[in-house]
């Protein structure tokens, strides 16, 4: 067992509450902090040995359970005739003055090493130094202690007493899931190709690779990667699995696997689903202070109680079970979720979790550490790399800047003037893209002086936001007006807060991002919207991005149903030559679905007219009259599905609606709308057509999972081409300048992909039938059929009047 000397003393000491008031970065400071880190210890003189790893392998008295106890101290001045001392480093923005002794998190980090160091030294005693330093004075402020050994060793050994019952129960449950899974089988009949899949998966993971895996529907992907990642686990491979999604619905798939491999396989296997904060917090709105949460109040002191009380009565520890153990012990579901990822076997969570470069879990993959022993599942990989490319860009809005600016003139004068200097520095950047007359964009090679003002903007927030919460801390209650008082400038302070707060994330991400930028897997560009300047740092190729977090990990399987063109996931996705690929068997008999094409309709803008949305709507509507039942048809836009809609039901006032009902997706729906709209599909319908109409690439065209006859036709227009805009344009000069086909990588492609993932909603067992109808002419070019799938080999082309009798005499063959 590993654990972290900083992961050790903040799980055993820390107390108090939660508050987001404090942004990320100004009580740990971390990118200013890491600077001074650095500064102090060059400063300190060649005699200062700068971060050095030290790690102790504790075990306690009457067990064999061995803890690996590991860190880097910030510095050791190593004695040589003196006092050997460990220095330990942290930044704030608090007030020298009002730092009177170290805290307690703080001296306990700094006297583990201690003790680590006087053992592999063999030291008689050992010194400690506190090293306090304020970002905005640069003052330094030194606590120094001496210990003797015996005296450290008391003092650590209490400490690891204390940690016992934690490591007694992680060692049992580590020792009962490894002997389960030793003892676990492959919960079914392997279907064809399937075994292979699981061998492919665990070589993947001994050797430490990545695996794009292509898997039709109907292989068994998710049990076919989660079972040999387990047998990895099993034999000390690996430590623990992340399966990774993108919807709510695929974590559901995850858990009831588990959950199978529990009921048929006797295994034991600590599983947490992490569950986005605004979506499981208990109010309406997040909002992590103690002033606005009871649970934020104090969650610190009654978490441990909290995660001990679930862990000794849960192994599948879901939202709903989450829920229920922070309600009874009054403490936020979010965070606790989090905690107890510490001592999960199988963590299911989105992929920011790993990905993003703000929520990523440091405790276990925290930069600069130690490789994680983590397996990563990442299923329906196909979305990552648009998530990736949003996670990995950043812009600047100068209208939001300038906007603060006036806000804060007469309160906070210092910020006023340097917001000033960022918004000159935009001003040149919007005169440089006016000169350049009829050009969209401007792109820019060298942002250096505007991120260094947008830096110090942000030190300034940083440094206003402390001093306002210790105001706050030290005077509660102070801004309220006395009764018949003025509007007060304490007030108007307290107003700005969150626009503050905002504005301090806002510049935190981009020169988070500025600081990964490059040509190659970067444009930097300009661009004018609402009459304003917005600055965009766009992260075309996030294959870079991707493959440093995932080589975190000690190896990393990426499906999908649709991961075609395979080399081109495999490249955005961060693969490399020696990493595998595999195109899955579908398992299906191809006969089952009837793949039929239209050969005179297109959603071609050039073409969009009310009598190509005739003949399309004529389409549609003889196809779902030949067979009653449930069906899903997939446009382009809102706007073609109403000007679509319209045509048929204009048909249907003359013709009659001949049993056919639709339903009609909306652009503003909410989770339960959404789940309401499905829920119409879960019935087989017999006595009528529910023809359910939705927009391609959105909520019901992917992780829809209607099996038998409760889908029996899927009906796509369109070859779901983005729409152009600016970013589709920049991707398609980028990739075409690094010598690709930069149509396919910007627009055909992801368009095609969303194509295969509609239709791969109608065919999800091998007992289903059932057709998929592709609307536009342009699938017969040579371009789009050397996209298909190999099991689309079979398809058949028809004139759009024809598709109702062909799919006529395709229910005869079947029924």
């Amino acid at each position: 067992m590993h654990l972290s000397v900083r992961g050790l003393v903040e799980f055993l000491l820390r107390g108090g509450d939660i508050d987001n008031r404090i942004p990320a970065g100004a009580d740990d400071a971390m990118q200013r902090g890491a600077q001074m880190h650095r500064r102090i210890q060059r400063e300190a003189g060649p005699q200062y040995h700068a971060e050095v790893p030290l790690s102790f392998a504790y075990r306690f008295p009457d067990s064999d359970d061995e803890i690996v106890i590991d860190g880097r101290a910030d510095g050791i001045f190593p004695g040589e005739g003196e006092l050997a001392t460990i220095d330990e480093i942290k930044s704030t923005f608090r007030p020298m003055r009002r730092i009177r002794e170290p805290e307690k998190v703080h001296l306990s980090q700094a006297k583990c090493y201690a003790f680590i160091y006087a053992n592999d030294e063999d030291l008689p005693e050992i010194g400690v130094r506190m090293t306090y330093v304020n970002l905005d004075t640069e003052e330094v402020k030194y606590f120094t202690e001496t210990y003797s050994r015996e005296e450290i060793t008391i003092w650590f050994t209490a400490l690891m007493e204390e940690y016992r019952k934690w490591a007694e129960y992680t060692a049992e449950a580590r020792a009962k899931c490894a002997a389960s899974i030793r003892q676990l089988s492959f919960p079914f009949p392997y279907r064809e190709g399937q075994r292979e899949l699981a061998e492919y998966v665990y070589r993947t993971i001994v050797h430490e690779r990545k695996l794009f895996l292509n898997a039709p529907t109907g292989t068994g992907k998710t049990i076919a990667t989660v079972f040999p990642a387990l047998k990895a686990i099993g034999e000390e491979k690996a430590d623990r699995i992340f399966y990774l999604t993108a919807k709510t619905l695929t974590r559901r798939v995850a858990e009831d696997t588990f959950s199978l491999l529990r009921e048929r396989g006797a295994l034991y296997c600590r599983g947490v689903t992490i569950t986005a904060r605004d979506k499981i917090c208990v109010l309406e709105k997040a909002n992590c202070n103690p002033d606005a949460c009871p649970r934020a109040k104090g969650h610190y002191d009654r978490i441990n109680d909290a995660l001990y009380d679930m862990l000794m009565n849960e192994e599948s520890m879901t939202r709903d079970v989450i829920a229920r153990y922070a309600d009874r012990h009054g403490v936020c579901p979010f965070e606790m979720s989090l905690d107890l990822s510490l001592f999960a076997d199988a963590v299911i969570c989105d992929y920011n979790y790993v990905f993003d470069p703000h929520v990523y879990l440091r405790r276990f993959f925290g930069e600069g550490g130690s490789q994680s022993k983590a397996v990563l599942l990442i299923d329906e990989a196909h979305n990552l790399i648009d998530r990736a490319r949003e996670m990995y860009s950043a812009q600047l809005d100068r209208g939001e800047i300038t906007s603060l600016r006036r806000r804060v003139k007469e309160v906070y004068p210092t910020l006023y003037k340097k917001l000033g200097t960022l918004n000159t520095k935009l001003l040149d950047i919007r005169k440089r893209l006016r000169e350049e007359a009829g050009a969209p964009v401007l792109v820019l090679d060298d942002i250096q002086p505007l991120a260094d003002a947008a830096a110090r903007v942000q030190e300034t927030l940083s440094s206003i936001m402390e001093k306002e919460r210790r105001k706050d801390r030290l005077n509660p209650g102070a801004r309220e007006p006395a009764a018949g008082m003025r509007y007060s400038l304490e007030e108007e302070k307290k107003e700005m807060q969150e626009s503050l707060l905002e504005c301090f994330f806002a510049l935190s991400h981009f020169l988070l991002i500025y600081e990964k930028t490059d040509a190659e897997h970067y444009v930097i560009y300009a661009q004018e919207q609402d009459k304003d300047l917005v600055l965009y740092l766009f992260n075309v190729d996030p294959s870079q991005n991707l493959a440093e977090c995932m080589d975190r990990g000690v190896a990393s399987v990426l499906f999908s149903a649709t991961l075609l063109p395979i080399q081109y996931h495999k490249r955005l996705l961060g693969g490399t030559k020696k990493d595998y690929e595999v195109y899955a068997k579908s398992v299906f008999d191809p006969r089952r679905m009837g793949l039929f094409i239209a050969r005179d309709v297109t959603s071609k803008y050039s073409r969009r007219n009310d009598s190509e949305y005739e003949r399309i709507g004529s389409a549609i509507l003889s196809m779902v009259r030949q067979r009653y039942g449930n069906y899903l048809v997939f446009f382009p836009s809102y706007a073609f599905m109403r000007a679509a809609l319209a045509a048929i039901r204009r048909r249907m006032e003359t013709e009659g609606s001949d049993g056919v009902r639709l339903m009609e997706q909306r652009s503003d729906m909410r989770e339960e709308d959404r789940n309401t709209f499905l829920s119409c599909f879960e019935i087989s319908q017999d006595k009528e057509s529910l023809v359910g109409c939705c927009v391609l690439g959105g909520a019901f065209s992917e992780g829809i999972d209607l099996r038998g006859d409760r889908l029996i036709g899927v009906i796509i227009v369109g070859t779901g081409i983005p729409q152009v805009c600016t970013e589709r344009e920049i991707l398609k000069e980028h990739f075409a300048a690094a010598g690709d086909n930069g149509y396919d990588y910007a627009y055909r492609f992801p368009g095609m992909n969303k194509v295969l993932q509609a239709a791969g909603r109608v065919i999800r067992t091998e007992e289903d039938t059932g057709f998929v109808a592709l609307l536009d002419e342009r699938f017969l070019t040579g371009s789009y059929r050397s996209l298909f799938p190999r099991e689309w080999q079979g398809y058949e082309a028809y004139y759009s009047a024809d598709l109702g009798r062909r799919v006529s005499s395709f229910w005869d063959e079947w029924l």
